[in-house]
């Protein structure tokens, strides 16, 4: 899914945050990485098989 040179890190791994945010949508509260992961303003994420990862405080960006 991610066409970044180096490439981003995939939704499974332990540093997936990292990616880089594709869409970005402030007013409701979530953004979409280049992995797949779906992330929110609490923090919390939505991989994409559909699991969920309860809220904490670690920020996300760009690893590229």
């Amino acid at each position: 899914m991610c066409q970044h040179q180096p490439q981003c890190p995939s939704a499974y791994a332990s540093d997936h945050d990292a990616a880089c945010l594709v869409a970005f949508h402030p007013e409701q509260g979530w953004g979409l990485l280049c992995n797949g992961v779906v992330v929110f303003e609490d923090t919390g994420e939505l991989l994409p098989d559909g699991r969920s990862v309860p809220a904490h405080r670690d920020h996300y960006g760009c690893a590229a």
